[in-house]
């Protein structure tokens, strides 16, 4: 009798311990994305946009550090598609990573793709959007990599948390809107809201019964995620009567600083804790344009959500005695001293592993440029200005995607005439990059030009904003890497005293960069990651017009330093 309670003992004793371990392990998640035309209605109208699921903004994955992502992306849209995880590494699976024409062919309409990607070593927030055309504007979501099981944040665990996407609203097919700009030259008309969690807010028609409601309470402490997923615009995000402490960004832990308005380029995330240590009421979040770039249009509209206390007074039904949300004040338009101030605060959480021996010490500017009219185009095409189109470069090339095959498959599958490798590693003409630049330095040379970098080679790169058409911050985004920025600076970068400024002790990892406007931005990385890798403005626009460029990481020794072979169902050109 004894030895069968014994057995039955054991049988759940092994039972439980098989479950605690399978949840310990890593986990392998299956998600399907249907990205498809759905009518939403925003600003009084309803239009029919592209989505995933059905849902502005797509589904959250939230995930551990170790798991594996497996997402079937079925293209029901009348646009080709793809979609782009935005941070992860993608260790040795570049044919995951998604932009359109660098790393794989579209998902042509009516076709499907499953990726597959494993998290390494990454915990905090990310985030997935289309990488084609202007797709992003509508197909984009949240990715939250939460701690391996078991393991801890390294600040106290927050009561709660919560994503805080931060988008861009076009009253119009965003595809119509860059297509037109594309056929006048000229730069593509400004969008008509912010949102918060896909909802402009109470200062838009039409929008206060869906504002975005964020829940806290008296006592708490809880976590902001936020991201901003907005297609060409830098936003400025503050909370009311709030202090806001930064404890992370880019999915990479920081020394923690407290602030009242932290700042984000297109494609960063920064972790914030807050505290609802207020008065129990209803408070305006609040997010709204850095603008650096002189004389051109922008959305100056302010997007809110609203951060309420469970123990606050409920609004009344027809909010006619409801007081408003206290509103925050926000930081001017212009206000690079804030910016400049928010961004050299950060740093990582422990010493960081810098690479001091430098094998490859490159120097790209990045900025605008002004084609002049081809002959055979009517003036209607050239509305740039004094009857030019706009055009972008990074070290006087301005990228031109392929449209037969993607570079990666171009590149493993030896097909020649897609590409080649003679992307020069500085300034093929050094000038004065911020002061006033002659015109005849204006025009870019068209290129599908890539860098070739050894397997384990150490990187820096000066990324210097030019003042061609006009300086502007720019948010710099590497595929397939986290880099360590090192430093940054105004005016012309100095390697005999910029040098003295690099922080080689805690300098933060990130996966995009906010060049300064008129200034400069140092980055570090190590080339270990075999692939082609697109490194490129997140400013969409820019992109359009060519700021971007393509590092050709060539294998090392072995398969674990071997990109591996193309999944069957890649899409095929």
């Amino acid at each position: 009798m004894e030895t069968s309670k014994n057995h039955c003992f054991s049988i759940v004793f092994l039972i439980v311990c098989s479950a605690v371990l399978s949840l310990a392990h890593p986990q392998v998640q299956s998600h399907k994305f249907v990205i498809q035309e759905t009518p939403v209605k925003r600003l009084c109208r309803t239009q029919n946009s592209i989505t995933v699921n059905g849902m502005l903004p797509g589904p959250t994955l939230e995930v551990r550090n170790g798991d594996t992502l497996e997402v079937l992306v079925v293209n029901k849209a009348r646009y080709n598609a793809t979609i782009h995880w935005h941070g992860i590494r993608q260790m040795r699976t570049g044919w995951a990573d998604g932009p359109e024409f660098v790393t794989q062919c579209p998902i042509r309409p009516g076709g499907s793709y499953t990726y597959r990607f494993t998290i390494q070593g990454q915990e905090g927030t990310l985030w997935w959007h289309a990488h084609s055309s202007w797709l992003r504007a509508t197909v984009y979501g949240a990715l939250i990599i939460l701690p391996a099981q078991g393991q801890p944040y390294p600040f106290p665990k927050p009561m709660r948390e919560t994503a805080i996407v931060l988008g861009e609203w076009w009253n119009a097919d965003p595809i119509d809107v860059v297509r037109e700009a594309t056929r006048t030259g000229a730069t593509p008309n400004v969008s008509d809201a912010y949102t918060i969690n896909g909802q402009p807010g109470d200062l838009y028609n039409c929008s206060s019964q869906d504002t975005t409601i964020v829940p806290i309470d008296i006592g708490e402490t809880n976590l902001l995620r936020v991201i901003n997923a907005a297609l060409n615009q830098p936003l400025f995000f503050t909370v009311a009567n709030h202090k806001l402490t930064v404890v992370g960004a880019d999915a990479s832990y920081t020394k923690p600083f407290t602030t009242s308005v932290i700042m984000l380029g297109p494609g960063q995330t920064t972790d914030v804790l807050i505290k609802g240590d207020q008065l129990p009421a209803r408070y305006y979040m609040a997010a709204r344009a850095y603008h650096s770039a002189q004389n051109a249009a922008f959305d100056n509209t302010t997007t809110t959500a609203i951060l309420e206390y469970k123990s606050a007074p409920c609004p009344a039904k027809k909010g006619i005695n409801a007081p408003k949300p206290i509103m925050p004040s926000l930081p001017a338009y212009n206000d690079t001293n804030t910016v400049t101030t928010f961004s050299q605060s950060f740093r990582s959480l422990r010493k960081a592993e810098v690479p001091t021996d430098i094998d490859e010490n490159l120097f790209f500017t990045v900025g605008l440029g002004l084609n002049s009219c081809p002959p055979n185009f009517p003036s209607s095409r050239c509305q740039g200005p004094n009857g030019t189109r706009f055009t972008a470069s990074m070290n006087n090339v301005s990228f031109v995607f392929p449209q037969t095959f993607s570079l990666l498959q171009a590149y493993q599958q030896g097909i020649p005439g897609v590409f080649t490798t003679d992307f020069p590693g500085t300034p093929p003409l050094q000038f004065d990059y911020t002061g006033n630049v002659s015109q005849s330095l204006y025009q870019p040379v068209p290129g599908t030009k890539l860098y070739k970098l050894k397997y384990g080679s150490s990187v820096q790169i000066v990324l210097q904003d030019t003042s061609i058409v006009t300086p502007e911050n720019h948010p710099i985004h590497l595929h397939g890497y986290d880099f360590y920025i090192i430093a940054e600076g105004f005016g012309n970068f100095d390697p005999k005293t910029d040098t003295s400024k690099f922080n080689l002790v805690d300098p933060p990892l990130r996966n995009t960069a906010a060049v300064p406007v008129n200034g400069w931005a140092v980055i570090r990385f190590v080339a270990d990651n075999p692939g082609v890798w697109i490194m490129h403005c997140h400013l969409d626009v820019h992109i359009t017009w060519g700021l971007a460029m393509a590092f050709l990481v060539e294998n090392g020794v072995g398969e674990l330093q071997t990109l591996q072979a193309p999944p069957p169902d890649l899409p095929i050109c």
